[in-house]
């Protein structure tokens, strides 16, 4: 096959400039004069009247009507755009304005690897606005949003802006929805250079009741006085399109994400605490891991905010007014006139009007039966204290607690199975230490944590002694050190009672290799006061 004739169809991108013909450049004529098929993105467009009538224009208003979503007309546009120019070889696409501002079927149509693309530039609107308000865009550091996607393109945006695509009254409304606050007066720019052109500056809350908005109406927005968070509206409008579009996304539920949220909880938890006494002396890829712990955290929130909104039950922004309403309401003492001190007094106070507030009438209701004991141990402490029953008031006494640790010594004394008395008075001490413990200030369950760390961190240091001495015994026999394995079974041969088994080797591995009286040395060397 010729060169020629393995050559991919052209479609000619034609811009018809942002009002009438005569905007319209020469080269753009020129381009749509001689392509054997043109195609009209909308007839509607002012510029677009010359060229209705003539056989080979071909208008696609009709793909509007049909499309469920804008995405879906633009993409039955490029179909019937690329059909035509593989039909004739050759096909012009005119649209409003400049082709490569603001056009998403130009950017299909680039993308399209079946054609080749040729762009024939055009004025934009924008060129017509830059006019109008007297502005250089540049040295004014003016950014071009859509409406359509305002929420999204423009959210922590502080201005100046201009908004694209205002095509209806519906439009402007949900754009001025998108502050709580006036960001102050904006300038409507309509039907520009045309006739009608209107361009005037109106206050924030008349953008959408001035002038019947249309497909050729722009808004100006000087600055952005309280803008809304773009990267969490970017994440939530992602979380949107995941729900939509991944298959996994796609089947959660509230019940199925709960053990995701539990477990994205606790490594939130740990990268937190790794941070240590001193946060901002941490290592860079600790913060970084507390960044992207939280993130992962911040996801099951808006997941489950998402799946709510499609059930009709909230949305994101129900949760957010109303974890700010609460905290207010629960802060008299910044907000009203309630006096609160020091921390624990805000605690009593919140506690006090969470009961209040919740109506309940048993002051444990409301902590979480599956919350882990410890934490529940402490919740149970701050809300007696609340109302002074808590440890100060009501701790167990020194002779109490010998009491208690008479239990413990019990358990100590017999390998039999714990009678119920015992259990009772175990269970009594964990709670009072635990209530001790919130009493002070601390987390129970944290302090648990941090002891567990150090016995994990004591369990590997055996581990490497264990790792040394077994790698020592394959070699010299003296790197082994004094105390070796046959010598700590109490000078018993390789095959004697205290010589690892097979399977002790392969259970504990390092530790596996030797014998039980050797393990328990270097447990204890690796103790607390352990040179």
């Amino acid at each position: 096959m010729s060169a020629e004739g393995a050559r991919r169809p052209i479609v000619v991108a034609v811009g018809l400039g942002p009002a009438g013909p005569e905007h319209t450049t020469p080269a753009a004529t020129e381009a749509l004069s001689k392509a054997p098929v043109v195609f009209l993105r909308t007839a509607w467009h002012p510029a677009a009247a010359a060229w209705l009538g003539s056989p080979k224009v071909v208008e696609l208003d009709r793909c509007y009507e049909t499309g469920a979503t804008f995405e879906e007309v633009y993409r039955s546009i490029v179909g019937i755009v690329r059909a035509g120019a593989e039909a004739h070889g050759r096909a012009a696409y005119a649209v409003p304005g400049s082709p490569v501002v603001a056009e998403r079927t130009v950017e299909l149509l680039r993308a399209d690897s079946s054609i080749e693309l040729e762009v024939v530039p055009g004025l934009s609107f924008c060129d017509l606005a830059w006019i109008r308000l007297g502005i250089d865009p540049v040295e004014s550091g003016v950014r071009l949003v859509d409406a359509g996607s305002f929420a999204v393109q423009a959210a922590g945006d502080a201005g100046p802006l201009l908004v694209g695509q205002c095509w209806s009254k519906s439009v402007l409304s949900d754009v001025k929805l998108c502050f709580d606050a006036d960001p102050g007066p904006a300038v409507l720019l309509h039907h520009l250079g045309l006739a009608d052109e209107v361009v005037v500056e109106v206050p924030w809350s008349e953008i959408d009741r001035t002038l019947e908005a249309d497909h050729l109406t722009s808004l100006f927005v000087p600055r952005a006085a309280v803008p809304i968070a773009r990267e969490l509206t970017r994440l939530a409008e992602l979380v949107r399109v995941l729900r939509e579009r991944c298959p996994w996304d796609r089947v959660q539920t509230h019940d199925s994400l709960v053990q995701h949220l539990l477990e994205e909880t606790y490594e939130a938890m740990e990268a937190i605490e790794a941070l240590g006494d001193d946060p901002a002396g941490a290592a860079p890829e600790v913060v970084a891991h507390v960044s992207e712990e939280l993130g992962d955290l911040l996801c099951q929130v808006l997941f489950h905010a998402t799946l709510a909104e499609e059930e009709g039950l909230f949305d994101l922004a129900d949760v957010a007014r109303g974890v700010h309403d609460k905290l207010v309401a629960r802060h008299p003492h910044v907000f009203g006139e309630v006096v609160a001190t020091s921390p624990s007094a805000v605690l009593a106070n919140w506690e006090r009007n969470k009961h209040a507030e919740k109506q309940r009438t048993h002051l444990f209701e409301g902590i979480p039966a599956a919350m882990p004991a410890l934490a529940k141990a402490a919740k149970a402490e701050r809300k007696l204290a609340s109302f002074d029953l808590g440890w100060a008031e009501t701790g167990l006494d020194a002779g109490s607690f010998v009491s208690a640790l008479a239990g413990l010594l019990r358990l100590t004394e017999s390998d039999g199975p714990v009678d119920e008395d015992t259990a009772a008075a175990l269970g009594a001490l964990l709670l009072e230490e635990a209530r001790l413990v919130a009493h002070r200030g601390a987390d129970p369950e944290s302090l648990l944590r941090q002891a567990l760390d150090r016995l994990s961190a004591r369990v590997a240091a055996v581990e490497s002694a264990a790792a040394a001495e077994a790698a020592g015994a394959g070699g010299d026999a003296e790197a082994a050190g004094a105390g070796g394995a046959a010598e700590a079974a109490g000078g018993e041969g390789a095959g004697g009672e205290g010589a690892p088994t097979a399977m002790d080797t392969a259970a504990g591995g390092a530790l596996g290799t030797l014998d039980p009286a050797r393990r328990l040395e270097l447990w204890r060397a690796t103790g607390p006061g352990a040179e």
